[in-house]
Parts: C-alpha cells; structure tokens; sequence
C-alpha cells in the first residue's frame, strides 16, 4: 500500500486513480502543495471549470467533426452484382473431376456474353448519368479464373479514367463444393441437397449457403467500412458505380443479407444467368432498391415474391434508416395472433378478475 505523503521521502507521492482499477500512478509533490494552499478551494474550483470547459470543447469538437464526415460520406449510386459467363463446368460438369474448380475457365460463349454484358453496363451507366459525364466504375471480383476471365471482357467496354480500381475479394468466391468432384457422387449429392434444403445442406468437404453467408456478411462490413471513409471515392462530382463479378448463389446470398431476405425467402430464388446482372440503385431518399432498374416481371421470374417486390418498390422513395412497417418478414411473419391494442386486453383482464366483498 502507497504510504501517506508526509512519509515519503521520494521526490514523488503515490495515489490509486479510481478509473485506472488500482493501478498505482506516481504524482510530483506540486501538486499536493497546491491543495494545501490557502487558496486552494479556489484554485480547485478554477481548475474543475477549465477542465470540464476543455472537456466539452473537446466534445463538440468531436461532434462537429462526426457530422462534418458524414456530410462528405458519398454513397455508391449503383452496385451492381453480375455473375460469370458460361464456363466449361456449365457446359460439361466432367470438368470438375480433373481440374480443380477455382481453374474453370471460360468457354468461347462466356467470353462473348461477358463482352456484351460489359457494353450493357456501360450504356446503363451513362445513359442514366447525373454528372456531367463524369461517372466512375470500382470492381470486385473473386479470384477464380472463369471471374477474373469475366472481368477482362467486361473491362474491354470502359475507358481507362472512368475506372478507379479493382480488388481481387476472396469472400465473394463461389460456393465450396469440395476438391475434385466425382461426377455420379456430385448428381447423388445435390439431389439429397434438394430434400435438404439449399440454405443449410453443407457439401462433404465444402461450404454450405449459411457459410457463403458468414463471409458475404464480413464482406459487407469491410465494403461500408471503405464508403464509411472514402477510400473509393474522393470527388462528390462523381457518380460512383460498384460493379461486383462473382458467382450465382454468392449474389443471391449478397441480396439476401442486403435486404434481410428470409431462409425461406432465399430458397424460392433463381440462379442468375450467365453474365446476368442485379442493379441495386440508390434512391431519392438514400435506401437502395432493385425497382428502380429493373420491372416487376423480371422480379418475379427471380422467384421474389409479390411482398419482396412492394419492399423494393417501398425503397425507391423511402429514406435510409426508415422501417417499413408492411414488410411481413420484418415482424408478422415470425408471431400468431398478436393483440393490437394492449390496453383494451388490460382492461378486460382487469374487469374479468374483479371481485366484490361479500
């Protein structure tokens, strides 16, 4: 234990600070010599007053500062998802007993489709344009070749100085589907996979959807990380357009975590096409939403369901932040005969239990 100061012959007294959990912190005497001053309850008084006006100074500065970066947080005005082009593995699963997944290349179709579809994004893009032609394209792509084979086509389509940059992201891979795939094995596998359920069936050796989820979502959080600081955009002059290449289910999991879709929901979803792209655009209000580009139709034939397309309806105007209150999946769905008005089943309790003195 810290001796009193009058006992201490070292240059220094010793005191246990209360927000330090006992940690014992050395004090110059000066300081003990001020308390003991006649003018030390004015001194102390003084002292508190500068300390709480520097403490709150220091707030506001920090609050200011907050609010002066959020200001200048400027949000992507499309993120679009696009799956790969046809690749050998589509044309012929044969291929996956020899050649290890992450090695599929593209076939002659898949190159021509990713061409295209870099030209109808390019059109997309500037046909739509807010900024004086002044619009930007940022990629992520998953490593794989029949991805990174994608890119290289969709790439033919935009100039040099509309593209930011490009990052091979390792949590937006395909699903894993083990090492080599015996084929006979594979059918047996992914018919058990049917009665399962797609969500949850994890592959022998492989992933399941829920895992392609888990790093999908950590995936995200480093995405608002690089928007949250700005490290993608730097002109607010700019429309700055996302253009994420990966593979079918890791999208559909990318929609599903973005929207909050349900297990249930995701299991009635269709794969995407090869080198079909989602368009999530950014609203007037600042939610994004897939109706903004794209017609009630072709929702449908996504296998979204009439709710799940009202909520994307309800996102072209609503602001960011807002709950809508019509979304079944967001409440309804998951309670049975809920009371509505609390206060009413109070009073009947109340009146239902009442006695009277006899």
């Amino acid at each position: 234990m810290a001796s009193d100061s009058s006992q201490n012959t070292s240059p220094y007294t010793v005191y246990t600070d209360k927000h330090r959990a006992g940690i014992q912190i050395p004090v110059p005497h000066f300081q003990i010599k001020l308390i003991d001053s006649p003018n030390s309850n004015q001194e102390i008084e003084s002292t508190s007053r500068s300390s709480k006006d520097r403490q709150k100074m220091d707030n506001n500065h920090r609050a200011n500062t907050s609010n002066d970066h959020h200001s200048h947080k400027f949000l992507p005005k499309r993120i679009i998802l696009v799956r790969h082009g046809e690749s050998q593995g589509n044309l012929d699963t044969a291929a996956y007993t020899t050649t290890p997944d992450y090695k599929i290349p593209l076939t002659s179709l898949g190159l021509s489709q990713a061409r295209i579809a870099g030209n109808r994004m390019h059109k997309l893009i500037s046909e739509n344009d807010t900024s004086d032609n002044n619009w930007r394209v940022y990629f992520y792509v998953s490593p794989y070749q029949r991805t990174r084979s994608t890119l290289r086509e969709l790439g033919r389509s935009f100039e040099k100085e509309k593209i930011i940059g490009v990052r091979e992201e390792c949590r937006i891979r395909e699903q894993d589907f083990g090492n080599f795939q015996v084929e006979e094995r594979m059918n047996a596998i992914k018919e058990t996979r049917e009665r399962f359920g797609r969500f949850f069936y994890r592959f022998p050796e492989g992933e399941s959807a829920a895992d392609v989820y888990d790093r999908v979502s950590s995936f995200l959080e480093s995405l608002w990380r690089d928007i949250d600081m700005n490290r993608l955009q730097q002109n607010p002059s700019q429309d700055l357009n996302l253009i994420i290449v990966s593979h079918g289910l890791t999208c559909r999991v990318f929609l599903m975590k973005w929207f909050k879709w349900t297990v249930e929901q995701f299991e009635h979803l269709n794969n995407l096409g090869n080198c079909e792209f989602r368009v999530m655009e950014l609203g007037e209000g600042g939610d994004y939403s897939l109706a903004i580009h794209h017609t009630d139709e072709e929702m449908e034939e996504w296998g979204m369901s009439p709710e799940m397309i009202s909520d994307q309806k309800w996102r072209v105007d609503a602001n960011k932040g807002n709950w809508n209150e019509n979304c079944p999946w967001f409440y309804d769905a998951f309670f049975n005969n809920l009371n509505t008005d609390l206060d009413e089943e109070g009073d009947k309790k109340a009146d239902n239990s009442s006695t009277t003195c006899e």
